[in-house]
């Protein structure tokens, strides 16, 4: 291990020591590829005489999505959880009270929302300091993070954070590149672009592909990428996840500090202590979830508005929502009627490509 952390370092130092112009972007793309590959050595570590996961971090996924709280020591994350859910994580004022993963869940309109105390990260985390590696591999498994940041601490801990996050392989509040990466028999590297590239060349192109020994392969840019766009779309391990900086501790900053916070983009500003703003804070947390409820309707009979489905907005057709209840029933499915903003008329005949809208009531019609 102190061989790979020793190798990452070189590369780092490297990377630092080395100017950015276009005479270095091929030397600098292929020490991003190597840094990457090392990376991922450090996260999946042999096999051999493995210590496990660590107790309290397999935590069973629960409810209809996962938020993880994640920051630095004594930010209060845990008093947020208590808050939130009223499940009794540790709280002191010195750092390191929670040392595994606490779970609680909040009940929100109608939707069960699992959320995770993750301990304290420290800085060199991503590098396998502290239990870093098992905090952030089960950030890897939640549907959105919230990064609780103090708000008397410098702002660059965000940064600091980001760069953890970023060394796992997660990406905050981006969309997966927009490239086409196909491997291929023969035919060398066949590199297309539909517009003007000032960041990747052919030369950066073929270095970050021999690196990984992919010599035939066909590569489509439909923006303009990076070489670490390049590099993530060949990793193909990485998780692109919407993100909330959750800054707490508004209670001890001046008015004009507060207004400034309020403009930032992904912010909510909160006091968990004296429970101010938590309604926008789970306002927030719903709108990057991005959720659907559907309510089921039985024949002849009223809808059932206490207990909606949840759905995925990327996956909510009226076979998505039929899975969700029971994976048999698809088998009887005959059509549904759906009333609500997705159907043209009250009810509408639907297949089951239909797509439902957030609060659609569903009736199914079983094959007889």
């Amino acid at each position: 291990m102190a061989t790979v952390m020793q190798k990452i370092k070189d590369i780092e130092d490297e990377m630092a020591r080395t100017q950015k112009n276009k005479a270095t972007a091929h030397h600098l793309g292929l020490l991003k590829a190597k840094l990457a590959k090392l990376r991922r050595e450090l996260l999946t570590p042999t096999s051999k005489g493995g210590g496990g996961a660590g107790d309290g971090f397999d935590v069973t996924k629960s409810g209809d999505a996962r938020v993880g709280l994640v920051g630095f020591p004594s930010v209060g994350k845990s008093t947020l959880l208590n808050k939130l859910t009223g499940t009794f994580s540790e709280v002191a004022s010195y750092e390191f009270t929670t040392l595994t993963c606490i779970p609680g869940v909040i009940v929100y309109r109608g939707a069960k929302i699992q959320l995770l105390d993750l301990p304290g990260i420290i800085e060199g985390a991503k590098d396998g300091k502290g239990r870093g590696r098992q905090v952030i591999s089960t950030a890897r498994t939640c549907n959105c993070i919230l990064i609780v940041l103090d708000a008397i601490k410098p702002i660059t801990h965000k940064r600091l954070i980001e760069k953890e996050l970023e060394g796992f392989g997660i990406r905050l509040n981006k969309e997966p590149p927009n490239l086409t990466f196909r491997k291929k028999d023969k035919g060398g590297i066949n590199f297309t672009s539909t517009v003007a590239n000032t960041l990747l060349d052919l030369d950066t192109v073929k270095a970050i592909c021999s690196e990984y020994r992919i010599h035939n392969a066909d590569i489509t840019l439909r923006y303009d990428a990076t070489a670490d766009d390049l590099i993530d779309v060949i990793e193909g391990s990485r998780i692109y996840m919407p993100c909330i900086y959750v800054v707490n501790k508004i209670d001890q900053i001046t008015l004009e500090e507060l207004e400034i916070l309020d403009k930032l983009p992904h912010y909510c500003p909160i006091s968990s202590h004296l429970e101010w703003n938590l309604d926008g804070l789970l306002d927030k947390i719903w709108e990057y979830l991005s959720l659907t409820r559907i309510y089921t309707k039985p024949k002849g009979m009223n809808p059932d508005y206490e207990d909606p489905v949840i759905l995925s907005s990327k996956k909510r057709t009226v076979e998505d929502f039929c899975e969700r209840i029971h994976k048999d029933m698809l088998k009887q499915f005959k059509y549904a009627l759906v009333w609500g903003s997705s159907a043209k008329h009250k009810p509408q005949r639907v297949g089951k490509e239909h797509e439902l809208e957030d609060e659609d009531v569903v009736q199914i019609i079983k094959k007889l």
